[in-house]
């Protein structure tokens, strides 16, 4: 099987890029993505040439660190489907690959496929904790808590903040990734000390971003490797209204962008540094 891979090369975020087409030969149909740019860098590197660079991990669909664009779909053609897990027996023969970064203001790049998604931790951050003793695990059945709350906790929860919600949405939102963060605890009851302050934390850190509006065009669920639903918006724009009344007074911090890479990278808030 024989395929085509036009890749966005960057050098850093500073310097111009461009597509470049390499030929690849796939011996496995069962091969994922990842495998085949491994043997592509393999072929560069014995003949002394830059290896494309791209982010992974666990190469299991959990971690969400592999995201990128192949053609102009986030995480390739299969849905639900992570970069890691898309094997080639999805593509035809002689089929010519465009494979770039997320775009996204939020998202800096950094090099070729890898683009800086540091925003979403800020976000987390900002609110995406709740208040129990550290220590030994409690019993499973501390907390009673309903079927029907618990699976719409697990579905939020099973969010891997991989940023495709946000590279497929033309707007550019995050808002998809903040309502799943805020709904997975807000549902629960360990979650409900906090919910009010998260939700008012965790939105004003999405707006202190550089992300674009939600207007509900629904391309980030579409994209969501996870499937996470629309729904976890809607709870968020709850929670936050409510808060908004409860907690008007309430002081809110966000932690300022920051996109350099250096061990001297300061960022600050209005009481903190670091």
């Amino acid at each position: 099987m024989k395929l085509t891979l036009k890749i966005w090369r960057q050098k850093n975020r500073k310097t111009p890029g461009k597509f470049v087409s390499y030929p690849v030969d796939v011996e496995n149909a069962e091969m994922s993505m990842l495998e085949v740019i491994d043997v592509l860098n393999e072929t560069l590197m014995d003949k002394g040439e830059e290896p494309v660079a791209f982010e992974h991990d666990c190469r299991e669909g959990i971690c969400g660190s592999c995201g990128f664009m192949i053609n102009g779909v986030a995480h390739g053609p299969n849905r639900a489907t992570t970069v890691c897990q898309l094997t080639m027996r999805h593509f035809k023969d002689g089929e010519e690959l465009v494979i770039e970064p997320w775009r996204a203001a939020a998202f800096p790049m950094i090099k070729d496929l890898i683009v800086d998604r540091r925003a979403l931790d800020r976000i987390i951050a900002s609110g995406g904790y709740i208040s129990v003793s550290t220590g030994n695990a409690t019993d499973g059945n501390t907390h009673l808590i309903g079927k029907e709350i618990a699976d719409r906790a697990m579905d939020a929860a099973a969010c891997i903040g991989c940023g495709a919600c946000v590279a497929a949405c033309p707007n550019a939102s995050s808002a998809l990734f903040t309502g799943a963060k805020i709904a997975h605890l807000g549902i629960l009851p360990q979650g409900k000390p906090e919910r009010d302050r998260r939700a008012l934390g965790m939105v004003a850190q999405m707006n202190t971003e550089a992300f674009g509006s939600c207007t509900n065009i629904g391309e980030c669920t579409g994209a969501c490797p996870k499937e996470i639903q629309l729904e976890v918006i809607a709870v968020m724009n709850r929670d936050y209204l409510r808060a908004s009344v409860n907690r008007r007074d309430y002081l809110v911090e966000t932690i300022s962008p920051f996109t350099e890479w250096s061990t001297g990278s300061k960022f600050e808030t209005p009481r903190a540094r670091e």
